[in-house]
């Protein structure tokens, strides 16, 4: 049996298939994300949308004070987008696979008052 050294590792896979994917100078986590990203910016050209902008941290709120986890920080959602509407603020979000986790705080923001939309 030969032994591998120990530095030699596979490269890690994601849980859910999606595959890194660079388009310009930016590294998104999936091919969905960079797609939606293009037609973004298109969008943002025409005039349709503005103020586009990627990786929103959004902080959870109940209500009558901010939720924490397990672990005591404040929940936090990223949103891979967020851009301006018909003068609304939308987020949206490229999912593949809806998680449990994902379905909860999407619903928290929902009845923070948040406009969302998951692609």
């Amino acid at each position: 049996m030969k032994m591998q050294p120990k530095f030699f590792r596979k490269p890690s896979r994601n849980k859910y298939g999606a595959k890194k994917t660079v388009v310009g100078d930016i590294e998104f986590d999936s091919k969905k994300e960079a797609a939606r990203w293009m037609d973004l910016q298109l969008l943002e050209r025409a005039g349709e949308i503005s103020d586009l902008k990627r990786q929103v941290k959004v902080e959870l709120m109940g209500q009558y004070r901010p939720l924490y986890t397990r672990t005591g920080r404040k929940m936090k959602l990223t949103f891979d987008y967020s851009y301006i509407e018909d003068g609304c603020v939308i987020y949206e979000d490229c999912k593949g696979v809806w998680t449990r986790d994902f379905a909860v705080r999407i619903a928290v923001a929902n009845a923070m008052g948040l406009t969302t939309r998951v692609t």
